[in-house]
């Protein structure tokens, strides 16, 4: 039997999954062994328990200072800035992609500027959002609006001018007017794709914040890790960026989910 045609159960494909995680951890666990046992003061690779150990005082023990849960108030802080920024992305490229699709006078009108928008590199832009915005929360968000909404965009401009013409064709001999066509035949079999667009969206928006909470920012998890960094917190930087890993991975599980249970036609047919 040819290895193309060979596909693991459930269970083969969980344990094969696991593979690369574990051969990650044992790596990092011999590596950091053998360099603590050189030198007991090793920073680089710190171990398993002192990572535990610091993030356990980040997370259970208030700051004195501030009364805080640092690691708590962290996660609330980025996860606020991103959730923000990618509901204002979302909703504003569903709208807008769905008209450049479906009108080709939009179409026209806004897609050589959008596609010009989406080669602007975001992080050359954080100077001038910071300096014509400030550097409180609205440069931050704003940032990530620019790096997801371009993308976002056109993808659903391009998802909607694949469409089959007939579908619009039947609509328009049964009455059906232009705004009727856009909530009625492109906008629900846009929703299940925004889903995917999203997902993509995702690492850049992660890598949008953390380079806007480095630079300038009082609380989030990319000011963490970048203000533990003059100390060399390898302890803290590691399971932070662990952290942000799972969130990232959760989110897009999350999207996954929610397109299955809310569009499961759309699933069934991407498997058929």
């Amino acid at each position: 039997m040819r290895l193309l045609n060979v596909k693991p159960t459930r269970g083969q494909a969980l344990v094969l999954a696991a593979i690369p995680f574990a051969l990650t951890c044992f790596a990092y666990l011999l590596f950091s062994q053998l360099r603590l046992a050189e030198n007991p003061n090793d920073k680089l690779l710190p171990s398993l328990g002192s990572m535990i150990q610091a993030i356990n005082d980040l997370a259970f023990h208030a700051d004195a200072r501030t009364g805080q849960y640092i690691f708590w108030a962290d996660t609330a802080a980025s996860l606020q800035r991103l959730g923000v920024a990618l509901a204002i992305s979302t909703i504003a490229a569903l709208i807008v992609g769905v008209v450049m699709g479906l009108l080709p006078i939009a179409g026209t009108l806004l897609g050589p500027f959008v596609a010009v928008l989406s080669m602007a590199p975001p992080l050359a832009l954080l100077p001038i959002l910071f300096i014509v915005m400030g550097l409180g929360e609205a440069s931050k968000i704003a940032l990530i609006v620019i790096g997801s909404f371009p993308f976002l965009v056109r993808d659903l401009a391009l998802r909607v001018s694949e469409l089959p013409r007939e579908q619009f064709l039947k609509a328009q001999t049964l009455g059906a007017s232009t705004w009727q066509i856009a909530l009625r035949v492109a906008l629900p079999q846009m929703l299940p794709r925004l889903a995917d667009a999203l997902r993509l969206t995702l690492g850049p928006a992660w890598l949008f914040l953390i380079a806007a909470e480095a630079i300038a920012s009082d609380s989030g998890l990319g000011y963490r890790i970048f203000l533990v960094r003059r100390y060399l917190a390898m302890d803290v930087i590691l399971p932070y960026v662990a952290w942000i890993t799972l969130l990232a991975f959760l989110s897009d599980a999350a999207l996954r989910w929610v397109q299955r249970r809310a569009f499961p036609w759309f699933v069934a047919a991407r498997a058929s």
